[in-house]
């Protein structure tokens, strides 16, 4: 297993941890939620054979720290740090990007904002719920996950995200009962000191933007829409396929549900492999 190389990049308000494996072209994987750069530990090793892999902290997440904790956080800003580190690892050649969820939607950004840094974009399940018809509804769920939070705490919030994320199919994570690979097991522990920040900053930010459709139109051939093949039926699964018919481009499955790629690493990675061969 290659070891990885960290470093640290000085951005307006914050300073980014990021770590590089391997060698080739480069790929930048965004992480989702608070997994941070260690959500991807699972396959950052198998594709570190074909790319050089970089991850990275977004902002406020795990070591990479915010000149003001209380900053309000935009999409814009999160997808400027990953252009920045693309400049950084790449500064003469187009990059692949993979953004999961939260980190899906930094990754539509920088694909509509910087196209000349992008060679290709794989987003799996970016919930840009503004997308959907029934957007409205959403929003209403976000507000009483912000309420929840400010009136009974982080995990009654948690519950009623998870239970409109999934519409009564049980919640996007891991239930107790899953068995989670060593290395999964052991950054659960670690993400929850930042479930506050990403409940009370993260998720109403990010599930506001509205992507600019027309420029992802005229982008389409160098973005794969993705979702996990267990996740039918749930609120993260619909704006991807969503966008994938509006944009007219095939909608990819990957093992596992929305957390596929903490639940199935191995054929997770062997997947988006292959998405970026295509």
């Amino acid at each position: 297993m290659p070891t990885p190389t960290a470093g640290s990049l000085r951005v307006p308000g914050a300073t980014l941890h990021y770590e590089v494996r391997g060698q080739g072209p480069l790929l930048l994987l965004i992480p989702g939620g608070t997994g941070g750069s260690a959500a991807f530990d699972g396959i950052a090793d198998g594709l570190a054979a074909e790319y050089t892999v970089a991850t990275y902290d977004p902002r406020g997440m795990s070591r990479s720290v915010l000149d003001e904790p209380e900053a309000e956080q935009r999409v814009s800003e999160h997808a400027d740090d990953a252009f920045r580190i693309l400049g950084l690892l790449s500064p003469r050649e187009p990059a692949r990007v993979f953004g999961a969820s939260s980190g899906a939607i930094a990754a539509l950004h920088l694909l509509t904002a910087r196209p000349e840094r992008v060679e290709r974009v794989v987003a799996h399940e970016p919930p840009v719920v503004e997308v959907l018809p029934d957007a409205s509804e959403h929003r209403a769920l976000v507000a009483r996950v912000q309420e929840t939070f400010r009136t009974q705490g982080l995990m009654p919030a948690m519950t009623v995200f998870a239970a409109g994320l999934t519409t009564g199919r049980g919640t996007t994570a891991p239930t107790a009962g899953t068995r989670l690979p060593p290395r999964a097991a052991a950054r659960a522990d670690r993400t929850m000191a930042d479930l506050p920040y990403f409940v009370g900053r993260i998720v109403p930010s990010f599930m506001s933007y509205v992507p600019d459709l027309r420029r992802l139109e005229a982008l389409s051939d160098r973005l794969v829409l993705a979702c996990g093949q267990d996740s039918r039926g749930e609120l993260p699964y619909r704006p991807a396929a969503f966008l994938a018919e509006r944009l007219g481009t095939h909608l990819l499955h990957f093992p596992g549900g929305h957390t596929g790629l903490t639940t199935h690493p191995a054929e997770f990675g062997e997947a988006l492999g292959k998405a970026f061969r295509a």
